[in-house]
């Protein structure tokens, strides 16, 4: 056994991947570099990443803008703890991050990951209430279907089917959940669609703190993406009944959908916004919280007096240049392009899985493309099926998807949705479903 086979042992015997277990794990195939859109293999094969590394790395790998941004504040400053110390990145990426937002949107919180950003917006809005003297206000109501993190908190908000409120039973906060929205992207809302989500609040406003939903494209909880008129309804029930809006946009923030933020499709402004993924360009772990003045204002009123949150890593220098270097990068605004030319690719390739026998639904928007089949895939043999084709990707429950960087080449694309629709055709029907639980792809 060489050097890199016992490596492979090592990892198979002792190291956790997400989502697996330890006693009969999915495979791994082990990467040694990346570079543009292309993982290279230990064994030196090449794969197109058709999942920008968990919707992350939307620039691609390598970027040279990013790597010299990282490699000169790793050489001035690569950490320094935020509590009553600041520094220019964090500066300079909050500038821009108030600037690329809605105006409502004034305080920024620099969290470690996508997960504590809503951990974050989740506190946010409890003080708030704390601080306008309604201490009462203390559920989160949100939609099934969800996805919003792995952390407790986060998971209370996560579907409470699909998620893993019933692993974790009572450890898990009790939230309010309403029915997902029906109307398709793209159409006029379907009366009645927002019915579910009033009656609560009209029967529960004294105690709700807050909404929590992912605009536009619900992700990890089956990639569906839904009317942008019900955002503008959902905003008017908020206003109505005195809640705030907290819009997760880990996911589909910094133009994956087509939009800078997927808010944008429905002309709303959140009262609390999370933000992570594509911030630093997938280089390394960041993620934002902000908030309006209002909201800010309140926390501080609240009895605390202060806002109880404060990661080790909050502000990361070197992260935090990373993420100014790939704002910098969205601010030229080639991703719009970008994103318009994969959606007119998913387009035009996608929909010709719709007749094969295994498969439900296509559905496509922005720099997403997703095959819903039937039933649940085996992700191992269709990962290795991938892989033999010269690609990677990751399906999870019965969806076989792709949100690739947005510098995608036509023949890298062309490859990957190849792919989609070599490896959908021969799914069968008698595929036996397996129990899933959401993760974040």
């Amino acid at each position: 056994m060489n050097k890199t086979e016992m490596d492979f042992a090592f990892d198979k015997k002792h190291i956790w991947h997400p989502y697996t277990s330890m006693t009969h794990a999915l495979p791994t195939y082990g990467v040694t570099s990346a570079h543009g859109c292309q993982l290279t293999l230990a064994d030196g094969r090449q794969l197109i990443d058709g999942t920008s590394s968990w919707w992350a790395c939307v620039h691609g790998y390598s970027h040279p803008q990013i790597l010299a941004a990282m490699s000169v504040q790793m050489q001035q400053l690569s950490h320094v703890m935020f509590g009553g110390i600041t520094h220019q990145s964090a500066i300079e990426l909050c500038k821009r991050l108030v600037n690329m937002t809605c105006e409502p949107l004034t305080k920024v919180f620099l969290a470690d990951s996508g997960s504590i950003a809503v951990e974050v917006a989740l506190k946010m809005a409890l003080q708030y209430w704390q601080g306008r003297q309604q201490p009462q206000k203390q559920r989160i109501l949100t939609v099934k279907q969800g996805y919003h993190g792995d952390t407790f908190a986060a998971m209370s908000v996560c579907d409470p089917e699909g998620g893993m409120h019933t692993m974790f039973g009572q450890s898990v906060t009790p939230q309010l959940f309403a029915d997902a929205p029906k109307t398709p992207f793209g159409q006029a809302l379907i009366e009645g669609d927002l019915n579910s989500i009033e009656q609560i609040l009209i029967e529960q406003q004294q105690h709700i703190a807050a909404i929590i939903i992912e605009p536009i494209m619900q992700g990890a909880g089956g990639m569906h993406f839904y009317s942008a008129d019900y955002l503008v309804q959902l905003k008017a029930l908020c206003q109505q009944h005195r809640v705030l809006l907290i819009l997760d946009e880990i996911a589909t923030g910094f133009g994956r959908t087509g939009k800078l933020f997927a808010y944008e499709h429905a002309n709303i402004e959140p009262d609390i916004l999370c933000l992570g993924k594509a911030l630093t360009g997938g280089y390394i772990s960041l993620a934002a919280t902000l908030c309006s003045d209002e909201v800010a204002q309140g926390i501080s009123d609240s009895p605390a007096g202060v806002f109880m949150h404060g990661p080790t890593f909050m502000g990361n220098p070197l992260a935090c240049s990373a993420a100014c270097a790939s704002l910098d990068l969205i601010n030229q605004g080639d991703w719009q392009q970008q994103v318009k030319t994969i959606e007119q690719h998913l387009t035009q390739t996608l929909y010709a899985a719709e007749q094969f026998p295994a498969v439900k639904q296509v559905r496509v928007l922005g720099a997403v493309g997703v095959i819903e089949m039937q039933q649940n895939v085996d992700v191992a043999i269709l990962q290795q099926q991938f892989v033999e084709l010269g690609v990677w990707i990751r399906p999870f429950a019965n969806l076989i998807y792709i949100m690739p960087p947005f510098i995608i080449s036509h023949d890298e694309l062309s490859q990957l949705t190849d792919a989609m629709l070599t490896v959908a055709s021969r799914i069968e029907l008698a595929v036996q479903q397996q129990p899933q639980f959401i993760s974040h792809g």
